[in-house]
């Protein structure tokens, strides 16, 4: 096998749930791995270390001509199978049309008569997390052609320790922070992925950890239309946080590799900062959709706690606003103070 394609064209987070996939893939077979993505994710995958090339997807509402080049470009790269990740129709479509031999996907909707290699895992029932549902796919389609897999380890994503430090500095200097102080990041846009905490919620965290960790530096992160949120926090909070904006993607994905913690929801960010490695704190709706365990991001064992609004087993609860601070405060005190002091 000399060439495979690997399709997650979603959202952020979806995306970097695939990357134990990818570190699969390119650990068990010698062969080149392609992704095909999205605009906004593109910049993130040609971070991965186990993609070796980019095809950027125009999506369903790109223009015509684009959408027939992709086709076309399919079609002569000769792929010797495709991992569909993310399967809809127009994905099932495309993949069919492309005449590429094995074509592997969940078994679920109407879509999969399109793939003739199919793994039934009811992804709606959450039981496991979605990167141990991709992990599953790829496993499955190692197997069928003889391929013993080689498991996954974290982090997934990581810069050289002389470009990390330089980054850290020169950043440092345009935000007024201390380089050598731990750095705790806060993201408090949701990117409408998530029911996700208010701004009076996330400055009360911010307030309460820095009272508990008072070296640590407050760092707001914003992504695209998210800076105002992020102003408001940072000013609520009153602990002088400063908000990092209009970074590049692959700029912000070196501050989240610079922080000592990251708190988000269950959002893209959250993500990146735990294939990173970088312990993270995550909020969760009680949705058996959006639950901790389904969404759970890679940290390593021991680098992740979640929280959800308080509900019994099975409890459809998106209200975020019923999330405690004081008793979130009171959990990541004794499990931050290796990271934050």
């Amino acid at each position: 096998m000399k060439r495979v394609l690997v399709v997650r064209n979603d959202k952020i987070g979806d995306f970097m749930l695939a990357w134990p996939a990818f570190a699969m893939l390119k650990a068990s077979l010698d062969c080149e791995i392609v992704a095909l993505v999205p605009s906004y994710t593109r910049e993130l995958a040609e971070l991965c270390p186990n993609i070796d090339r980019v095809l950027p997807d125009p999506g369903k509402q790109g223009a015509p001509a684009a959408q027939s080049q992709l086709l076309a470009q399919l079609k002569a790269e000769r792929f010797d199978a495709v991992i569909c990740l993310f399967s809809n129709f127009r994905n099932a479509r495309l993949m069919w049309q492309s005449g590429i031999p094995q074509r592997w996907a969940p078994a679920t909707k109407l879509a999969q008569v399109l793939y003739n290699h199919r793994v039934t895992q009811r992804r709606s029932r959450s039981a496991k997390p979605e990167y141990e549902y991709n992990l599953d796919l790829v496993r499955a389609f190692l197997h069928h052609n003889g391929v013993a897999p080689v498991e996954p380890v974290s982090p997934y994503l990581s810069f050289e320790a002389t470009e990390l430090a330089s980054f850290r500095t020169s950043l440092s200097a345009a935000l007024g922070l201390a380089a050598e102080r731990p750095w705790l990041l806060v993201h408090a846009g949701s990117g409408g992925s998530a029911n996700n905490l208010s701004a009076g919620q996330y400055a009360q965290l911010i307030q309460r950890l820095c009272g508990q960790f008072p070296d640590a530096q407050p760092v707001l992160t914003a992504g695209p239309g998210e800076v105002a949120l992020a102003e408001q926090v940072a000013a609520e909070s009153g602990v002088g946080a400063v908000v990092a904006r209009d970074l590049p993607l692959p700029a912000f994905c070196r501050l989240l590799a610079c922080g000592s913690l990251f708190v988000a929801g269950s959002t893209g960010p959250l993500h990146i900062a735990a294939a990173l490695d970088v312990p993270t704190v995550g909020f969760f709706p009680l949705r058996r959709s959006a639950t901790p365990l389904r969404w759970r991001p890679l940290n390593s064992e021991g680098r992740h706690l979640a929280f959800h609004p308080p509900g019994e087993a099975g409890e459809q609860v998106e209200d975020m606003s019923r999330v405690e601070i004081g008793a979130v405060v009171a959990a990541v005190t004794p499990w931050a103070r290796t990271f934050l002091s």
